[in-house]
């Protein structure tokens, strides 16, 4: 197993990451995960191999694991619940933060300013279904 380097020292990356691909989500409910993304994100299901199941959005996608039928590999100790997610979507965060109370969907925290990947963003926070918590952030 390779050793964390000290502070200060200097990174020898092996192998130099481009972009996330995909991610796992477990969940209790693949159909009512399904549910939430399509109609809250606009991602897109498709199903793939024997019986999995991806909603796919941008040039990324999540694959769902059923808790208790994951499929091989898996994470070492997957739990519905425990991920945090964070999505680059269109619109203001006024105008979603209304769109969300308009369709009963909490908003935990938000709007509030963050920093992102690439700069500012302003975020709102939620759940899905499985507890998930999910940022919705705005470029600003």
């Amino acid at each position: 197993m390779l050793e964390p380097h000290s502070k200060g020292a200097g990174i020898l990356a092996m192998i130099k990451a481009t972009a996330l691909d995909h991610l796992v989500l477990t969940v209790a409910d693949p159909a009512r995960t399904v549910e939430f993304y399509e109609n809250l994100l606009g991602m897109e299901l498709r199903e793939f191999g024997e019986n999995r199941k991806a909603l796919h959005f941008g040039q990324q996608k999540i694959n769902l694991h059923r808790a208790g039928h994951e499929f091989e590999p898996k994470a070492h100790a997957p739990l519905p619940g425990s991920a945090d997610l964070c999505f680059l979507v269109e619109g203001t965060a006024q105008d979603n933060a209304a769109r969300l109370s308009k369709a009963g969907i909490a908003v935990e925290e938000g709007p509030v300013p963050r920093t992102g990947a690439t700069g500012p963003v302003i975020s709102l926070y939620l759940r899905d279904p499985d507890g998930n918590l999910i940022e919705l952030a705005h470029r600003s």
